[in-house]
């Protein structure tokens, strides 16, 4: 894997056209997606608006991984709903203030390297269940529309798809919104469900207005711990992924430092927190955004449609976005894991299948993630207490060899398999060819030596991590 080119000139010189035109084409994946996890959260649109705006500008010249998109997420809106319920919308600023303290923290004391503990299968999990929670997300659209709809979506996907064989200047997503949109315009298309006005102007510095108390604190901080541990999931299992894609090795810890600052920012510009979203992220890139360029971009792009464009972009078709969105769920879904399983091991595909399970079942990508983490260190123990016992006799001395990996999980077996009502007078236990690993597998051989000693045999234990054998009379 090569490593990332860190010269801060060729993050911003480097296919200026092709960083340019990928930004924009994120911003209209972006569009849609803030204005449905404000609503989530039990907020006004303006608020994922805000977030996502001041998350990205941010995170260009913070972040660790560049062209990878941050913004408002609906992983993290999902835990802001009681919040804001139950204490109103200044806790929620408050609680994305402590989010940004929490997450630079973790930056600092470098928790990114706690991803290298995700195996393959959960992360491909991660990425499969994410495109269906997406392409479930685009069904409600079609709910009770009309035939343009489905028409019009149609349309998107074909302009994607077939477009790129004969012109490959401008990305075909942003071909396909600009054509639908001029297509509706001019027909004049009665009923097409459309992007519509969004009440937003530029972000104004605030303090949240909440009580400076301990009081405070201890209401605004289980959501803040919570919105933190799912923000650093997300962000880097993206991060994971984008580097697998780009073959680039780039810095977890800056990354989630730079997160930090930028939910931190964004408390104080009315936003709530955000992460990395990886629908938007792989769309970026794939699109040619692989620089800082292309993240500044999507950013300044959004406000200019936002408070300069505000009509042509109430103009835009739902099915233009919704088709873009289908795209991105064919794009990021591992197909390989559901075409060729016979070409991994059975246990990676059961991690996998229980990670798509589970966040489909919870609707919670970080929870998925734990679960599938959880079994796959379940399956590394059965499989590591694997042990190969084999006994051989001379005279009255039978050796017992012991080949494997011996720690709590395989430490009964040991004692089960050694037997003490032999009839020989002396025992011996090879353990060179295995590894004591923690204190109940000490246990274990210190029990099964006791046990043979007492039934009067001479006991003896090689082992290659205490040096010489030990003997027991």
């Amino acid at each position: 894997m090569a490593l990332m080119a860190t010269s801060w000139r060729e993050q911003w010189t480097t296919d200026v056209k092709g960083n340019v035109l990928a930004g924009m084409t994120a911003t209209l994946a972006l569009i849609p997606d803030s204005l449905a996890f404000s609503f989530m959260a039990g907020v006004p649109p303006q608020v994922g608006i805000y977030a996502t705006i001041c998350i990205l500008i941010l995170i260009t010249f913070l972040g660790g991984r560049p062209g990878m998109i941050s913004a408002a997420a609906g992983s993290m809106a999902v835990l802001m709903l009681t919040l804001v319920e139950e204490h109103g919308i200044q806790y929620l600023f408050a609680a994305t203030v402590l989010t940004g303290v929490i997450q630079y923290l973790m930056g600092v004391f470098k928790l990114g390297k706690l991803m290298n503990f995700v195996p393959q299968g959960v992360l491909i999990g991660f990425v499969n269940a994410l495109a269906i929670l997406i392409f479930m997300s685009q069904l409600r659209y079609f709910k009770d529309a009309s035939w343009t709809m489905y028409a019009l979506a149609a349309a998107a996907l074909a302009i994607i798809y077939i477009l790129p064989r004969y012109f490959k200047a401008i990305p075909s997503p942003l071909v396909a919104v600009v054509l639908l949109t001029f297509a509706v315009w001019a027909s004049g298309m009665d009923g097409v469900a459309r992007v519509g006005d969004i009440d937003a102007s530029l972000p104004a510095f605030l303090f949240p207005d909440v009580p400076f108390t301990w009081e405070t604190l201890m209401i605004i901080l289980p959501t803040s711990f919570s919105l933190a541990i799912v923000g650093f999931t997300e962000t880097l299992l993206t991060h994971n992924l984008l580097d697998e894609m780009t073959g680039e090795r780039t810095d977890k810890n800056r990354e989630m430092r730079g997160q930090g600052i930028a939910n931190f920012v964004a408390g104080f510009f009315g936003g709530m927190a955000g992460c990395a979203l990886v629908a938007e992220s792989v769309l970026n890139v794939k699109m040619g955004g692989r620089n800082r360029l292309s993240t500044l971009v999507a950013a300044l792009f959004l406000l200019l449609l936002v408070l300069v464009l505000g009509d042509v972009l109430a103009m835009v078709p739902m099915a233009a976005l919704v088709g873009i969105m289908l795209m991105v769920c064919i794009s990021i879904f591992d197909w390989k894991s559901i075409f060729k399983m016979n070409e991994v091991p059975a246990s990676e595909t059961i991690v996998m299948l229980i990670t798509v399970g589970a966040v489909v079942a919870t609707h919670d990508l970080a929870i998925g993630v734990l679960i599938g983490v959880l079994i796959s260190f379940i399956l590394f123990a059965v499989n590591a207490s694997r042990m190969q016992i084999g006994s051989e006799w001379e005279g009255k001395k039978r050796t017992y060899r012991i080949q494997g990996q011996l720690f709590f999980a395989s430490a009964a077996e040991l004692e089960t398999r050694i037997e003490h009502a032999c009839e020989a007078e002396e025992v011996h236990i090879d353990l060179t060819g295995t590894k004591v690993w923690d204190h109940t597998a000490e246990l274990a051989l210190a029990k099964t030596v006791d046990r043979l000693t007492k039934a009067g045999k001479r006991v003896t234990v090689s082992r290659t991590d205490r040096g010489a054998a030990q003997t027991a009379q």
